[in-house]
């Protein structure tokens, strides 16, 4: 590294591990939300060479990013970047890395979890004995139980196959859609997903978001997914048609629902908050104090491996490791 001052932008969230992970070679430059940095002079824009986006609630889009003529690297926290136009940074020579890996296993635990919860009906079971019901007469039945169902995975990725590991060691049979066979992978591949949805009684969708998957879980494959059918996403919001859920769960075209992410989030419909077949989570699944640790720790140390002339730990697909 040279005796260069390093310009970074730290976009978004304020967090600790981010602050304080940069020795005094580097200056940083805090901007919590999008509209902050409006207030970037033209002379410090042209000096940032990195970028740290602690959180998807902020953008890396094109606009963004052309502010700043010398960038070199942005580095987003968690495993989907839908909020970065990574398209635009590999047009522009520039670095887009993800935090993978450190966060697989414990956003599979929430996908299992919510997957449980929402078929034993864990929320409606703790309210129900709280509200002192539990005095007058039994719990109901739960209609839905891990012991009669096959899961159709809707993406094979990293969190793909560790939701399927689990899902395996339960005894629960394991299916998949993704557009091509993934690499090791014995479970049954549906290249086609409303054919799977057919086959299968529930869905747990884990693959990114953007515009090839936006409402992929749609009406149809709601439909085709059948009246003991369940939708577990752990994925991005707007991967399911949220408006064709609320009716396919009010009407009864499906059992239930167990929801990490929302279309437009933090604000949920009135509609989905009223329905007593829908587990809600506000997007926490790698909300644990270990693993949003490491995530950050990953951010920080892909652009310390950059700005020392070495490769970043974890590019993404549309920018792989290039020479500087």
């Amino acid at each position: 590294m040279s005796s260069e001052k390093i310009d970074l932008v730290i976009h978004g969230p304020s967090k600790p591990i981010v602050n304080t992970g940069f020795s005094d070679q580097f200056v940083l430059h805090h901007f919590e939300k999008t509209h902050d940095l409006e207030r970037l002079t033209p002379d410090v824009a042209a000096k940032v060479r990195g970028m740290a986006i602690t959180y998807n609630t902020v953008r890396g889009d094109a606009k963004t990013l052309a502010r700043f003529p010398r960038l070199e690297i942005v580095a987003s926290f968690g495993v989907g970047y839908d909020h970065v136009d990574a398209a635009y940074a590999r047009d522009h020579r520039i670095m887009v890395t993800n935090t993978p890996d450190v966060l697989t296993e414990e956003v599979a635990d929430i996908a299992m979890g919510l997957l449980i919860s929402t078929l034993r009906e864990f929320i409606k079971a703790d309210k129900y004995l709280r509200a002192g019901q539990w005095h007058t007469a039994q719990y109901p039945l739960s209609p839905g139980s891990l012991r009669d169902r096959t899961v159709g995975m809707v993406g094979m990725g990293r969190i793909g196959q560790a939701i399927a590991r689990r899902l395996e060691a339960s005894r629960v049979p394991v299916v998949y859609h993704t557009r091509s066979p993934a690499a090791g992978v014995s479970y049954r591949h549906y290249p086609d997903l409303m054919e799977m949805a057919k086959a299968v009684d529930t869905l747990i969708v884990i693959v990114p978001g953007g515009p090839s998957t936006t409402k992929m879980i749609n009406a149809d494959v709601l439909k085709a997914l059948g009246p003991r059918g369940v939708v577990i996403n752990v994925a991005r919001g707007t991967v399911v048609d949220e408006q064709a859920l609320i009716a396919a769960l009010k009407s009864g075209t499906i059992l239930a629902a167990g929801l990490d992410v929302f279309e437009k989030e933090p604000d949920v419909p009135d509609e989905l908050k009223s329905l007593q077949n829908v587990v809600l989570l506000p997007h926490i699944g790698s909300a644990s104090v270990v693993t949003r640790n490491a995530m950050d720790q990953l951010v920080v140390d892909n652009l310390k491996a950059w700005f020392a002339g070495k490769p970043p730990l974890t590019p993404v697909a549309e920018t792989p490791v290039k020479a500087q």
